[in-house]
């Protein structure tokens, strides 16, 4: 399995203040140039990169204002979207907004664009691969309505810029990550502290691949070399398939909370993915699931660690 050797690199990484790609930023900062790219709102957020050794650069994808990143970056990572739940708005920062970074960084020698597993149809407890059909799988959740369409928009974007740019890229569709800086499990534990019911799906259990930022880490590399014209796409995932129901009743018991459940089916279904073409080109991933949200919990709610 090969992998990019970013010693020495200049790097640009988008959407930067996230969840997702801080770490992958600070990680990478200790080994080479990184260009941390958002439009920093979370004043916080840049101080904590730039003491990382994260160079801040101000964009804005909207309006196409990626001007002050240098077109020559060798590699480019794009972590941004834009959920405003606005259509118009929305559209043009996720989809415009990477036609833009596309064109400005066509000389990069790769470009990893993240996705997510959000786009597939919603076909039960259906294994999806990276053929299989898209659709508005977020159209259930009202505060999220433009996010799988915009999604599905960018991939869209993606395929036709490394066509027409010859830009060697890489969509990996992003299943559900977590770990010191929350996720989707780190907002079950708070509803499990303020006694909230957790939606799960009628079509019980509710199957996704939880995985933790130490592996989004370490598979960048990896998913960089993977990169081609036409794009490579891939699912993204933990190596373990583990269900909302599984991992919130784990959560309870590392913790002493009790979780109660609402199966309803205005939530999103299950996204159990086959992850065939990412163990072949990164290989699977190492962090096992328990292990990773008890750090998680250890991190975010030290004092809730039970024995």
């Amino acid at each position: 399995m090969a992998e990019v050797d970013l010693d020495g690199a200049t790097v640009v990484i988008t959407g930067v203040t996230g969840q997702v790609a801080e770490p992958v930023a600070m990680a990478l900062a200790g080994r080479c140039e990184v260009l941390g790219a958002a439009r920093f709102r979370d004043t916080a957020a840049r101080q904590r990169l730039e003491a990382a050794g994260v160079r801040c650069v101000p964009i804005d994808l909207a309006t196409g204002d990626v001007g002050g990143l240098p077109a020559d970056a060798d590699y480019v990572i794009n972590f941004a979207v834009a959920k405003s739940n606005e259509w118009e708005s929305d559209l043009r920062a996720n989809s415009g907004g990477l036609a833009y970074l596309m064109e400005h960084h066509q000389a990069a020698r790769a470009f990893l664009h993240c996705s997510t597993t959000g786009i597939y149809r919603p076909m039960g407890h259906h294994v999806f691969s990276e053929g299989d059909p898209l659709g508005d799988n977020h159209g259930v959740w009202p505060f999220l309505r433009t996010y799988s369409i915009c999604k599905i928009a960018t991939e869209a974007t993606a395929l036709w810029a490394a066509d027409r740019f010859e830009l060697p890229t890489t969509i990996a569709r992003l299943s559900v990550p977590y770990g010191d800086r929350g996720g989707w499990p780190s907002i079950h534990l708070e509803m499990m502290r303020n006694g909230s019911a957790i939606p799960v799906h009628i079509d019980a259990p509710s199957v996704y691949h939880p995985i933790h930022e130490d592996d989004i880490v370490r598979m960048v590399p990896g998913l960089l070399a993977a990169a081609n014209s036409p794009a490579t796409v891939v699912n993204w995932g933990g190596s373990q398939a583990v269900s909302i129901e599984e991992w919130c009743g784990y959560l309870g018991e590392i913790t002493g909370q009790t979780p109660s459940f609402a199966p309803t089916d205005e939530t999103i279904d299950s996204v159990q993915i086959d992850l065939t073409r990412m163990h072949d080109l990164v290989g699977p991933t190492t962090v096992d699931w328990r292990e990773g949200m008890r750090r998680m919990v250890a991190a975010r709610h030290p004092a809730l660690l039970q024995d």
